[in-house]
């Protein structure tokens, strides 16, 4: 599966026992390490809450961004 994260394709062969009707959002953010970080979302271009991602599918060819709040001043 390819999936664009924060512009940089990737292909996921972890992620390929998972069909794409049951690849969650959630799920693809464990297998890319931001597990208990927080991070802001979306998926096309689409802000996706934090409570929505375990209901929200992802398929090859979407477009995966993941924002960290950053400190300064």
């Amino acid at each position: 599966m390819k999936i664009a994260v924060n512009g940089a394709w990737h292909e996921l062969p972890a992620v390929a026992a998972h069909t794409a009707r049951d690849l969650t959002l959630e799920v693809l953010l464990l297998e890319l390490g931001y597990a208990d970080r927080i991070i802001a979302t979306a998926l096309n271009g689409e802000f996706v809450p934090a409570a929505a991602r375990r209901e929200t599918s992802v398929r090859d060819g979407d477009r995966v961004e993941v924002l960290a709040p950053m400190q300064g001043g």
